[in-house]
Parts: structure tokens; C-alpha cells; sequence
């Protein structure tokens, strides 16, 4: 008898709740702006659903700004493992703006897959889809760490899972490092190279830590978000729409 008290005790909220509006399937992506439609939901006067329907219709004027429309995608584009046209442009936008911060020859990059959340559609680029495709406020980093440390690095991804990379080509085995390719050459344990990366994979984001032997670490004000809003922006300017591929850099053997 207990049970089923607690039981209608749970059931009665979820059954006053399912008179209070009525809804139809409408298409959703990630970004912040495309959660609601107001005209495909309807909801009961004053109920619960009603003032949340209000809450959120208020607030679509302060949402504005992320509608502007930044950019021309071709095609939809979706991070996929071991890499995508998305991951390969997000490390390599990270790659080259970070190469400008320094001043110096950046070789290879490192971003990881956790922080691009939501796709790239086909179509307008909303400002909206970039702040929600990279929300967090990661700063972009310049590292100079000796082969035998990058070699480590892959190693270790080999062993557990690989991560957006760039200007590298690189082999994995049955959880080996199988090759590893900087520049076209063979990684070289005695050389430094010159990194680029966020402020998230310094000291065990995702597992990496990235900033722990580094020879040279220079974390810059700048975030990474801005960077590939400059990106989307930059194309814009040029007249061009967003197009990237993937290349083949990652590959892995079982």
C-alpha cells in the first residue's frame, strides 16, 4: 500500500503538468536560439508552462546580437573520430592564430573533441552557432616542447584516444604509435618544436598535460573563441563561404 501512495504521490505532479500545454516536434540543433518556437508549443493560461512560455519569449530580444547572421557554410559539418573537416579546421585556426601571437613557427597543434559541443550547419552561420559550437572561455596558448615529449604525447593518445591534431601525420597500431610525422619528417627526439594549444589541455584537461615539460609556455589573453569567430569572419570578408575537409592526418590500424 506504501508503494502505491508514493507512487500516485509521483504521478500526480507529471499528470497536472501534461494538461497544462500541448507541443509539436519541431526540428532542434544545438545552439541557444533554436530551443523554442513558441508557435509549436500551447500552453494553458496561467499555468506553470505558461510563465516559463513568458520567461522565455522576454528574453529573445537580448538574444538579438547572437543571431547575426557571420558566415555561409556549404555543407553541414559534424566532429567525427578520429578526425573531421570540424576538428581539423578548429585545431588549425588554433594553429595559425596562435603562430601570430608568438611570432614564431608553430608545428603542431592540439585541441581536443569535448570542446567543439554543437555543429556546424549548412547554410548561415549564426554568431549564435560558433559561441555555442566553442562556449568556453579557453585562452590560447604557445608551448616549445622537445620531440621526445611530443612522441610521449602520441604515444599516449595511441594507448587511449586520439584528439584533433594538426600539422602532424600520424600512424596508430593495435594501441601503438606507429608514426609520427611533423612537417613531413620524422619527429626528431632532440628538436623543439613549437606548439600550439588552449589554456584547458595545459594541466589534465582531457588528460592531457600539455604545459607539464614544456620548454616554453606562454598563455595569451586571447580565447579561442575569438579565434574562430575571427576565422568565420575573416572568409566572410574574402567573399568566400566556410568549406574545410579532412585530410587524412589521423590514422588508425587495428
Amino acid at each position: 500500500m506504501k508503494k502505491l501512495i508514493l507512487l500516485a504521490a509521483l504521478l500526480l505532479p507529471l499528470s497536472l503538468m501534461s494538461q497544462e500545454y500541448t507541443w509539436e516536434t519541431v526540428p532542434m540543433d544545438g545552439s541557444r536560439t533554436a530551443a523554442v518556437k513558441s508557435g509549436k508549443i500551447k500552453v494553458k493560461a496561467n499555468s506553470s508552462a505558461a510563465k516559463v512560455m513568458k520567461l522565455v519569449d522576454a528574453a529573445q530580444p537580448a538574444m538579438a546580437r547572437v543571431k547575426e547572421v557571420i558566415g555561409y557554410s556549404t555543407e553541414a559539418l559534424s566532429k567525427k573520430y578520429p578526425e573531421s573537416a570540424l576538428s581539423n579546421w578548429t585545431v588549425d585556426t588554433i594553429m595559425e592564430k596562435v603562430e601570430e601571437l608568438a611570432g614564431k613557427k608553430v608545428h603542431v597543434g592540439f585541441a581536443n573533441f569535448g570542446g567543439i559541443r554543437v555543429d556546424m550547419p549548412q547554410g548561415d552561420i549564426l554568431l549564435d552557432d560558433i559561441l555555442s559550437m566553442f562556449p568556453f572561455r579557453n585562452n590560447l596558448v604557445y608551448l616549445e616542447l622537445k620531440g621526445s615529449t611530443l612522441r610521449g604525447i602520441f604515444e599516449w593518445m595511441a594507448s587511449t584516444y586520439a584528439q584533433p591534431v594538426g600539422g602532424v601525420q600520424v600512424v596508430f597500431e593495435k594501441g601503438k604509435l606507429a608514426s609520427l610525422l611533423i612537417d613531413g619528417q620524422p619527429v626528431d627526439d632532440e628538436k623543439v618544436y613549437g606548439v600550439a594549444t588552449n589554456s584547458f589541455l595545459l594541466s589534465g584537461g582531457d588528460g592531457f598535460y600539455l604545459g607539464k615539460d614544456a620548454l616554453v609556455k606562454v598563455v595569451y589573453d586571447d580565447l579561442m573563441q575569438d579565434a574562430m569567430l575571427e576565422s568565420i569572419r575573416k572568409t566572410t570578408a574574402a567573399g568566400k563561404p566556410f568549406e574545410y575537409k579532412s585530410d587524412g592526418r589521423v590514422v588508425i590500424k587495428k
